[in-house]
Order: structure tokens, then C-alpha cells, then sequence
């Protein structure tokens, strides 16, 4: 394995490999987005015997997987099996050999997310995870089309509840009898017509307490110290600084079509010889920035950001207190955007964070202290090699969300109902990033961080991953699943939409077998046929890794 992995590195640092793709255009399954979710629902149909094709609209597979989240949000590590930990353990072996390790040693590398009797890696380089999904979806035999997007108008062909076809935008079709989607944004479940949600339910909606508008429990990633929101301090006349909104929040627990916020996860290092400066945007604007000086100057003395360690001298940062890489207020219109729109929503995204980067590192208003601890890290030369070492994947935490016969709720995540026919396990806190940032009593604060937990892994119903059977009975949906605002917050990670993702192929292929719909098959046998590979569908105190 180890000779494969080497060669797979070199496609997965460089432009994509070429594509794999058939003249076949007709398939059992057809899986539409080469994230995680989409690379194990395909090894699992070419496993079950079913011809299967996997379309990525991009041109790397993984998603955020190999997209720079290399410090796996987890939760509980045995509630992973299948296919997720079998990736989970071959990244293992990749870093078990001695030539893995170019800028540090194997024994110098420390994680507080891995134990030494680990069989299994939960932190990793992106180059790595790519080059190892890689080699899993070559082994399994299935062919890959790449820079193929739907056709968000007319993509979808349908027959009754039944999809018959999907169509690219450069007009190629692909047929198929069952159709799984693995998009982050829910593409595919929008065009068939299927019920889906964009935002924040009220509490009222699914009995809940940490759904819609929240300012009471927002007191995580919040400001410390009090910070002026206007152009000319205490002015209200000058109007708002960047990306503070002059409405209200909205009434606690209230609806609205908000959405948290999306950032990218920087794959950074300290090796001199491996780093790209930070570079500074084109356009670049002070005052996008100046909430954060004006916050440093009212006395935070913190670097704003979550630096988790990764071998090789690297790291994955993420946002963290009350300013940092999470663009606040600037994700609403992206889960059902056109492709123009959300390329521009990523550009925006893209110089945003770039900008932040470069200010932490060289601004004068910011603390010598963090301007020095900032200034010493880069960008990895070895990651992204296609995009000047900038991540090609947007953290899109959430997007549509289908509502099918069963809605995940809150009331799932504390365990006060437990769902049937269980499909996989969620372990994550319920997390819900801030929302907007809006002015109270003249001063600024951010809405709609959210982080409960404190609760033992709990069953994801195969109701949710499946839409109602007289919207389409040919559809699974493991990512933009049918759950709240805040249960999602808690199913989201990355390991999870591994597991859903083979559980949504093995659907699939029992309802081929049976010639049933996804939502009326033997869900005895399904159960038996995902434990038998591997998939963990209950909890008890005695589950170990």
C-alpha cells in the first residue's frame, strides 16, 4: 500500500489526476459530489456489486476530508466504523513508515486526539487524506468524473416520484436507478423537488431550546471587552463598520433564514523552506478588519484562532473567539445560489480570510506579541500545490437541509427520543457557529454560537437520509439530511457523513435487489448487511474503540 499512496501523492499535491470517466452513462447508482460521503457511497456500491459512478463537480475528491480539516472533529472515535475507520486506519499506516515524516520525526509529532494503542489517525495532512481516498476509489474500480456541474435549472429529469436522469451543464447525462446526493449544498435533492429547509427553525417548530435566533446562549465566541460598531467612534450617524448588521437580531427562538458561518481551514506550517508568506490580498481594506483592532486595543491579548497541530510541522487552523476566520453575516445566500453567486461568495470568503492573515501578521494595531507568533507560520507549500497553497474547498457548515418523514431534532442529541432504524451513530456537541453580528446599547455582539454537549452517541434514523416517498422514492441524501438547525450542528462532521454515506449506498442497493423504493425496504436486512460491514448503529457504556 504504501508504494500506491507515494505515487497518489503526487497527482493529489498537483492538478487532479485525470479523470476516470466511462463512455457508460447509465448506472445502478449515480453519486453526485466527490466529498467524503460521496468517495464511501461509491466503494460501497462497487462493493456490493453495483455499477456506480461518481460525479464531482470540482477537481479533487474528499471535500473538506482533503480540503484542510485534517483535525477530525470526532466526538467519540467508536462511534466510527466501516469505511470511515478503515480511511481512518490506512492514513495510519501511511504514517507509520518512516518516509512520511519529512519535517519532523514520527516520535516528535504529538496530538491530544490520538492515544498510543490508536490503530487509527484522526490528524493528517489534506495531501494525505486525498491521496488515500484516491487510492480507495481506485481499488474499487469506479469511474470518476471530474469538473462536471449539474444543471441547477433543468438538470433533474424525473418519472412520477422516480429521477430518471441528471444532466451536467455542459449537457452530459448520466442515468441511473438509484441517485445519491453528497453535496454539501443539497443540489441534487432541489432539483428532484424534494422538501428542504435553508436556515434556522423556530424552537416552537420541533420542541426544541437551541434552535432559531440566539442571544441568550451565545456567550461563547463573544466580545470580553466592550467595542464600539461605528465608522467614527460613537457616532451613530457614521454609520456601521463592515459586516455588522443595523437590525435587531430577531425574537429569541424565532425562525429566520440566516445561516452560520462558513470559513476555510488554513493548512499552515513553520518549516521556513516549505512556507508561502501570507500574501496580501488584492483590494485589500483596513477597515474590514477594524472591529478586531479596535478589540485588541479594548485589551484581548489572544491570537484569534484553534492551532491544531498535524505531522510534518503543519497545522489546521480554525476560527476561534470573538473575531477570527469565520465570515460573519456572509453565507445567507450561498446554499441556493447560482454558480456565479457562490464563485463570488467564495472569492469574498477567500480575501476576507487572506486579508485577516495578513493584518494578524503585520498590522501595526495589532500586539507585537501575536504579530510575531502569526508571522512566523505560512501557507504549506506542499498543499494545494493548484491554488498557491490556498485550501479548494469552502467550510459550507450548512446548507439545505431536507425535511423527510423523520426530522433529527435536539430532542435526539440529548436522547430524550430515540430514533429507529438507525443507520449510524452522531457524537458531536450540538455546534452552531455565530450567525450576524449586530449593535446593542451602542457596543457590538455576536448571535448564534451555540456549543452544548455532554451527551453519549445517539442512532441517525434512515428516515432522515431518505426523502418522503411521494416526493422521490429513488433519492438518498446522507449530507443535507432531513434534521434542525441544531441537531445538524451535531451530525455535520466529517467522519459521520463517511458513515451515512456507505449506510446510503447499502440502501440503495437493498432497494435495487428488492425493486422497492429507498423508503420500503427490509430494514432488517439492511441493519444486518451494514453491521456486517462494519457500521456501528447502537451505543452502550461498553462500546471501545
Amino acid at each position: 500500500m504504501r508504494r500506491a499512496i507515494v505515487v497518489m501523492l503526487s497527482c493529489a499535491v498537483g492538478l487532479a489526476c485525470g479523470a476516470t470517466d466511462s463512455s457508460r452513462a447509465e448506472y445502478d447508482l449515480v453519486v453526485y459530489g466527490g466529498t467524503s460521503a460521496g468517495v464511501t457511497a461509491a466503494i460501497q456500491a462497487a462493493r456490493m456489486g453495483k455499477s456506480v459512478v461518481l460525479i464531482e463537480p470540482g477537481r479533487h475528491l474528499g471535500g473538506l476530508t482533503s480540503g484542510g480539516l485534517g483535525a477530525t472533529d470526532i466526538g467519540n472515535k467508536a462511534a466510527i466504523g466501516g469505511i470511515a475507520r478503515e480511511l481512518y486506519r490506512r492514513i495510519a499506516d501511511y504514517y507509520a513508515q518512516d518516509e512520511a515524516w519529512v519535517y519532523q520525526t514520527r516520535d516528535e509529532y504529538e496530538s491530544s486526539r490520538q492515544s498510543a494503542d490508536d490503530d487509527t489517525m484522526w490528524t493528517f495532512e489534506p495531501r494525505v487524506a486525498e491521496a488515500v481516498l484516491r487510492e480507495m476509489i481506485e481499488e474499487a474500480n469506479v469511474p470518476v468524473v471530474y469538473g462536471e456541474r449539474l444543471d441547477l435549472q433543468d438538470g433533474v429529469t424525473t418519472d412520477g416520484t422516480a429521477i430518471t436522469q441528471i444532466t451536467m451543464e455542459g449537457g452530459k447525462t448520466y442515468s441511473g436507478r438509484i441517485f445519491i446526493d453528497t453535496t454539501y449544498e443539497g443540489d441534487l435533492l432541489a432539483g428532484a423537488g424534494v422538501s428542504h429547509f435553508v436556515g434556522r427553525e423556530a424552537n416552537s417548530t420541533y420542541n426544541e431550546t437551541l434552535n432559531g435566533v440566539q442571544t441568550e446562549s451565545a456567550v461563547s465566541h463573544q466580545f470580553r471587552f466592550p467595542v464600539d460598531p461605528y465608522v467614527v467612534s460613537g457616532d451613530p450617524t457614521s454609520g456601521l463598520l463592515p459586516y455588522v448588521h443595523a437590525d435587531p437580531p430577531g425574537e429569541e427562538g424565532a425562525a429566520d433564514k440566516r445561516v452560520q458561518a462558513f470559513n476555510f481551514r488554513l493548512c499552515l506550517t513553520d518549516v521556513p523552506e516549505n512556507q508561502i508568506p501570507f500574501p496580501k490580498p488584492d483590494g485589500y481594506a483596513s477597515e474590514s478588519y477594524e472591529l478586531l483592532f479596535r478589540y485588541f486595543e479594548a485589551g484581548e491579548d489572544r491570537i484569534p484562532w484553534i492551532n491544531t497541530r498535524m505531522p510534518n510541522r503543519k497545522t489546521d487552523i480554525n476560527n476561534k473567539e470573538v473575531f477570527s476566520s469565520d465570515f460573519i453575516g456572509m453565507s445567507y445566500d450561498y446554499p441556493e445560489a447560482d454558480y456565479a453567486t457562490r464563485e463570488r461568495s467564495f472569492d469574498a470568503h477567500r480575501r476576507y480570510q487572506m486579508g485577516l492573515m495578513w493584518a494578524l501578521a503585520n498590522e501595526p494595531r495589532v500586539p507585537e506579541a501575536i504579530r510575531n507568533e502569526v508571522a512566523r507560520w505560512g501557507l504549506a507549500k506542499d498543499e494545494f500545490v493548484d491554488t498557491g497553497g490556498w485550501p479548494h474547498q469552502l467550510y459550507i457548515r450548512e446548507a439545505r437541509r431536507m425535511i423527510g418523514d423523520y426530522v433529527m431534532s435536539e430532542r435526539n442529541c440529548r436522547g430524550t427520543e430515540v430514533a429507529s432504524t438507525s443507520v449510524g451513530l452522531a457524537a458531536y456537541t450540538m455546534d452552531s457557529h455565530n450567525v450576524q453580528r449586530y449593535v446593542k446599547d451602542g457596543k457590538v455582539l455576536n448571535e448564534g454560537d451555540v456549543q452544548v454537549g455532554g451527551f453519549p452517541p445517539y442512532p441517525i434514523a434512515l428516515a432522515s437520509i431518505v426523502p418522503k416517498a411521494d416526493e422521490c422514492r429513488n433519492l438518498v441524501v446522507p449530507v443535507s439530511l432531513s434534521a434542525s438547525h441544531i441537531a445538524f450542528g451535531s451530525i455535520r462532521m466529517e467522519p459521520v457523513f463517511m458513515v451515512l454515506g456507505q449506510s446510503a449506498a447499502t440502501i440503495a442497493a437493498h432497494a435495487i435487489d428488492e425493486d422497492e423504493a429507498v423508503q420500503r425496504i427490509d430494514t432488517d436486512a439492511l441493519q444486518k448487511r451494514l453491521l456486517k460491514d462494519g457500521q456501528i448503529l447502537s451505543w452502550t457504556e461498553t462500546t471501545t474503540n
